[in-house]
């Protein structure tokens, strides 16, 4: 499986700052929950990721 596979698993995303200075990301589903930490620096280069995604995607869909 990679990241074109399509699956049917529901999931939730939360996104916020902790009180250590970090990023968190965090997913719930299916009983599994995973925070995920990242420096301010980390994570504006994920936003940069995800659009650049997001912008391929967009493409894709036209």
């Amino acid at each position: 499986m990679g990241i074109d596979t399509e699956r049917d698993i529901e999931a939730n995303l939360q996104i916020g700052p902790t009180d250590k200075g970090m990023v968190r990301l965090f997913v719930e589903g299916g009983g599994v929950e995973i925070p995920m930490d990242f420096t301010p620096e980390e994570a504006r280069e994920i936003a940069e990721e995800i659009m650049a995604a997001a912008n391929r995607a967009g493409k894709k869909g036209r």
